[in-house]
């Protein structure tokens, strides 16, 4: 609310009532004569076509990857509504000046932000989001966001960002010459103090550094002999004095949720039957994930069943072996059917192997 009036970003059509009528609240009566748009996803861009019908003389502000995509979405008339921003660009609304920061591909190419140099806030479009609903704390000092919100922070960050580390290295660069106070993002809580936590958690995702030294096992189970092997090894592993063990059984768990802890832990175990002379789906989903969004620097450990041909370590030696900067231990357990007692002490010297990389 200045001499010009100014809009960053839309929202979700799914809520598009509820925007409509609180951007018709906060004007009280002036007209909307700018847009910012940082990012063109449509849970953040679906409503730009009501609100070029309800102001039809509001300008949108964008970089040049911002309309071509807007015509894709949308079929109004662009003519002399296009205002073309690049790096460093400024534009004034009267006491606020804007400053544009281009940040292609964190997560789309035509992503950049918006940094208000009066008030200093940080307009970081998806960048530092989160899922989850505020529950009426809109801000980060009003709730407690280790207990409540990082879980949901890392999952966000890894499987929607997570693929592109280095351009968000180089986004952080860029932040770190502004005097930012204030960060406002498209998902989650707004920003308004201990900044350099969550800057400092983007950091190491980013660098696909391990956030915890912990073992995080995800393991598949046909009969419940794999998983037993699986149980079997967790209770070795606390035998050795390491505390931070995650499990999941990936049939009941999202893989969203694999992918943020992948991402959370430094070494993972991973569990499959044999399933079709293959690999168990989900693990060859889980795996092709993981891939795909560049996670790296993890030591990786395999635990293998087959009832007659068992091929699951194999495969999966394979699939981490496509990966970047990935470790693979030797000495994985492979089991036929079920485990033996003679298995016991290889599957003992596998945990002592983690527990001392651990610890």
């Amino acid at each position: 609310m200045d001499e010009k009036t100014v809009l960053f970003d839309a929202a979700d059509y799914a809520v598009g009532r509820q925007f409509l009528e609180n951007v018709q609240a906060v004007l009280n009566g002036r007209r909307l004569d700018y847009l910012v748009v940082n990012h063109m996803e449509p849970d953040h861009c679906a409503m730009i076509g009501e609100l070029v019908l309800r102001y039809p003389d509001m300008q949108i502000i964008g970089n040049a990857k911002t309309f071509p995509m807007i015509d894709q979405f949308f079929d109004f008339d662009l003519e002399g509504k296009k205002i073309i921003v690049k790096e460093g660009d400024t534009f004034s609304s009267g006491k606020h000046v804007l400053h544009f920061v281009m940040a292609p591909m964190v997560h789309w190419p035509e992503v950049m932000m918006t940094y208000d140099e009066t008030d200093k806030v940080l307009f970081s479009a998806d960048a530092f989001g989160t899922f989850k609903a505020l529950n009426g704390n809109i801000f980060n000092d009003e709730i407690d966001f280790d207990r409540d919100w990082l879980d949901e922070a890392r999952r966000y960050y890894t499987n929607i960002v997570g693929k592109y580390g280095m351009q968000v290295q180089n986004v952080l660069k860029k932040a770190s010459s502004l005097d930012i106070r204030i960060i406002c993002p498209l998902h989650g809580p707004i920003w308004r103090t201990n900044l350099n936590y969550m800057i400092g958690k983007y950091d190491i995702w980013s660098k696909y550094e391990p956030e915890e030294k912990g073992v995080m096992i995800a393991y598949a189970s046909m009969y419940g002999n794999t998983e037993n092997m699986v149980d079997t090894f967790a209770l070795m592993l606390a035998e050795e004095g390491v505390k931070d063990i995650r499990i999941h059984n990936i049939s009941k768990t999202h893989v969203s949720e694999l992918i943020a802890d992948s991402f959370k832990y430094s070494h993972i175990v991973l569990a499959a039957p044999t399933y079709n002379n293959g690999l168990y789906p989900l693990m060859d989903n889980y795996l092709e994930d993981m891939k795909a969004l560049a996670l790296q620097n993890r030591t990786v450990a395999l635990l293998g069943n087959g009832s007659w041909a068992p091929q699951a370590a194999k495969l999966m030696t394979t699939k981490i072996s496509d990966m970047k900067n990935m470790t693979l231990l030797e000495g994985g357990v492979t089991i036929k059917s079920s485990l033996k007692d003679s298995q016991m002490e290889e599957l003992k010297s596998l945990s002592r192997q983690i527990a001392a990389e651990v610890l």
